[in-house]
């Protein structure tokens, strides 16, 4: 860096030096660890730059924009020439992305349905009308014609489609039920991340009701929650049961904050090992239900909670309520 640069952002400078890359995406790729400070990986965008500093940037290579099918096994609970229902499990990425150039749901889609899938609302995403994070499981909805891509996709965004989760969760809500209403952006201060914002951001919306609660009754140590979404935005749910202090089990993102707490009996002992070893965010989408775009009728889909959500739910419940 030159001696006139000292003090200035990380990423501003990297945008005066790289004009072919935009100031957000040399963000991104500060926040994926692409950028080094004299051999050092520098995650921070806000950084400041001192003069003879040497910086490395490395831009991976361009993902392919028509993905490849692949024999990967599907869950299918549904489908017809027009769409198709999927039980996704979790660890299964939706589409390809940096990171995931294949392997995923949509690599799985094109070899289930064929070559005529690729070109359905786009090559990069062919058929996606919605999303599932890669560790949660559930139902999702792909469409298979344009006619279907179009008349699911006004759906979610007049938000009329039905969509409802089951979520484990530390702590207990201190109404049965309610509504999470707040603003969902990237964090200031880690872009990876979204956030409750107090200004900027989306208009997010999420019903709650407590089902079950485990633990003492004045101070429950878990819940299980049904959740039901009203907006559709990135992590929705998991920030905003994060913002309301109730973050869900297993998660590596927003549930770092909150731990088990010690064992005061053989059974807390089981539900807090296998709580603190849960290896994804306990999110379950087990309702899913849209008007069909041609048989213009409802349809209405309930997915069984996976092994491992079960197993959650059945230690916690085997606690001695005082």
């Amino acid at each position: 860096m030159a001696p006139d640069q000292t003090g200035q952002r990380l990423d501003r400078v990297l945008a005066v030096l790289l004009p072919d890359l935009s100031r957000s995406r040399l963000q991104d790729l500060i926040g994926q660890g692409a950028v080094t400070l004299d051999g050092a990986t520098i995650k921070d965008p806000n950084h400041r730059v001192k003069g003879g500093q040497r910086y490395g940037v490395t831009v991976p290579a361009a993902l392919p924009a028509r993905p490849r099918g692949q024999d990967i096994p599907l869950a299918v609970v549904y489908e017809d020439k027009e769409l198709i229902v999927i039980d996704k499990p979790a660890g299964l990425v939706v589409h390809p992305a940096a990171g995931n150039p294949d392997g995923t749901l949509v690599n799985a889609l094109i070899a289930h349905c064929g070559e005529e899938l690729i070109g359905i609302g786009g090559e990069a995403r062919p058929g996606i009308v919605h999303r599932l994070d890669k560790d949660t499981s559930g139902l999702l909805v792909a469409a298979k014609t344009e006619r279907a891509m179009g008349s699911l996709a006004k759906q979610f965004a007049n938000h009329t489609i039905e969509r409802a989760y089951h979520a484990m969760v530390w702590g207990s809500p201190r109404t049965g039920q309610g509504v999470i209403e707040g603003q969902i952006g990237r964090s200031p201060f880690d872009r990876k991340r979204m956030a409750v914002l107090r200004g900027g951001g989306k208009t997010a919306r999420t019903g709650y009701k407590v089902l079950e609660a485990f633990g003492p009754k004045e101070r429950p140590i878990a819940s299980l929650i049904e959740c039901r979404l009203e907006t559709g935005r990135t992590h929705q749910i998991r920030v905003h049961l994060t913002h309301l202090g109730h973050p869900l089990i297993g998660d590596p993102q927003y549930g770092r904050a909150r731990t088990a707490p010690r064992a005061k009996n053989p059974e807390e002992e089981a539900a807090f090992a296998l709580a603190s070893g849960f290896s994804r965010q306990a999110l379950h989408a087990f309702i899913l239900g849209f008007q069909h775009p041609s048989l213009h009728k409802s349809m209405h889909f309930e997915s069984p909670w996976p092994a491992d959500f079960a197993g959650l739910v059945a230690a916690f419940r085997a606690l001695k309520n005082p």
